[in-house]
């Protein structure tokens, strides 16, 4: 039997970890940073028609050894394989995207529950949107900002638990899970769906997104954007040489 190429140590220099090996939420917030600022959320992969596997040694291989990203499914898995080597407590959930309502939107993405100083942090470095940068403390109604960005887990009758990111306007919904237990082929599933059905969102347009110390860089279907605190930069870029050299420059994203 070939050896096991997930390696933590390996990992943790992937994300320029420089934090111990305690099971505390201090640990659990720098992986986590760590994570959205060094390993890209793309799906470029998905928008080749690429098979996406989310067994654990071919993640390692993709997003550490190769320096790539990936999307909630393999970001997450990978995340979440990471603390359970390092002794931390999890549970794994599916939650809708929120598209101007939940009724609309089937269980496409991939969070994690982790224990963590005797209190549960929702974790999730795989979502592109206004993403958790930290661990967000899973207390209904507590408004938490990291890195600027304010987040805010709030009950929902139906839907279970709602994420929530604070625009200029107020609080708007990002994605809502329920508590309950998911076995291992929901979210092959789930990754089936999302990496090939012709609709998906993710077959659509070239992504890739890098959380910063000041803001956030985003590659959209040819338009980057660099946000640094107030000041938004936005270029288009075309040409597929172009594209390439943008990836690569911006997110460490090399493409063969």
């Amino acid at each position: 039997m070939p050896d096991k190429r997930f390696n933590l140590e390996d990992y943790l220099k992937r994300i320029d970890y420089s934090g111990d090996s305690q099971v505390c939420a201090k640990s659990l917030k720098q992986l986590h940073l760590g994570h959205v600022m060094n390993i890209p959320f793309e799906n470029l992969d998905v928008f080749e028609r690429k098979n996406i596997s989310l067994e654990l040694d071919d993640l390692f291989e993709k997003m550490v050894k190769n320096r790539r990203g990936g999307y909630c499914f393999e970001m997450n898995s990978l995340f979440a394989a990471v603390l359970t080597e390092m002794g931390f407590s999890l549970t794994r959930h599916l939650a809708r995207v929120y598209h101007g309502g939940f009724d609309n939107s089937g269980k496409t993405h991939m969070v994690l529950l982790v224990q963590a100083d005797g209190q549960k942090w929702v974790c999730d470095v795989g979502f592109g949107g206004n993403s958790l940068a930290a661990p967000l403390l899973f207390e209904e109604g507590l408004e938490q900002q990291h890195l600027g960005r304010i987040h805010r887990v709030m009950a929902d009758p139906v839907y279970g638990y709602r994420v929530e990111f604070k625009t200029a306007t107020g609080f708007e919904p990002i994605y809502a899970f329920t508590l309950e237990a998911c076995c291992p082929a929901d979210y092959l599933i789930a990754n089936h769906y999302t990496a090939t059905y012709p609709e998906s969102f993710f077959r659509q347009a070239q992504m890739c997104a890098l959380v910063t110390a000041t803001g956030k860089i985003t590659f959209f279907d040819g338009q980057l954007k660099i946000t640094d605190g107030e000041s938004l930069t936005e270029t288009t870029i075309t040409g597929a040489a172009a594209i390439k050299d943008a990836l690569k420059s911006y997110f460490g994203v090399e493409l063969s």
